[in-house]
């Protein structure tokens, strides 16, 4: 049985998943961001248990197929701007959206946009923006090798998108002492 739930962006999200359903007793073969694969089926009422304590939590059980496509996308672009520096050979958004989901990219972007309101593209913008946040913040990497690492052409195309998304410049941003940075389940664009 899967389970589908929104709101799973980090690691730290996943241990808090894996401790409810521990609490009830349900048992897993494999939990990942927005998806959990039990090893037998739950009960009505360890469901409802499961979707009040995690609802308290800030996520959310899903149960419709669109929300459910919509939750994988923003997962695998999460997972895809976390994790860029791993795959050597990285594939363009939408070949692998496509390749991840089964599905028409025409399909995910036409949903995508219809329930979150924004583009993938633009989600995945605000994501990669996010990440320039934290690596910028660590202050372990030069511009260079952050626009490097999360796949843009220059250091000027970082740059440019990072001005037109926050209003700062990334040397701006740096100097910055509060934090500008948003959980990534809160990334959307500014209205």
């Amino acid at each position: 049985m899967h389970l589908y739930i929104k709101n799973m962006v980090c690691d730290r999200c996943t241990l808090v998943v894996r401790q409810q359903l521990d609490k009830l007793g349900l048992t897993w073969n494999h939990i990942q961001l927005g998806e959990v694969e039990l090893t037998a089926p739950a009960t009505k009422q360890q469901l409802q248990t499961l979707q009040a304590d995690l609802h308290a939590l800030g996520f959310e059980l899903l149960d419709d197929k669109k929300s459910t496509t919509v939750e994988k996308i923003k997962n695998a672009i999460i997972h895809l701007v976390h994790h860029a520096g791993d795959d050597p050979s990285p594939l363009k958004l939408s070949v692998l959206l496509e390749e991840k989901l089964q599905m028409d990219y025409h399909y995910l972007t036409t949903l995508f946009s219809s329930v979150e309101g924004v583009t993938i593209e633009k989600y995945a913008i605000l994501q990669r923006i996010e990440r320039a946040k934290e690596l910028l913040m660590y202050d372990e990497m030069s511009l260079g090798e952050i626009a490097d690492q999360l796949g843009y052409s220059s250091v000027q195309h970082l740059s440019q998108q990072f001005k037109k998304t926050t209003g700062l410049t990334p040397s701006h941003f740096k100097q910055l002492k509060e934090n500008k940075r948003k959980p990534l389940d809160k990334v959307a664009p500014s209205s």
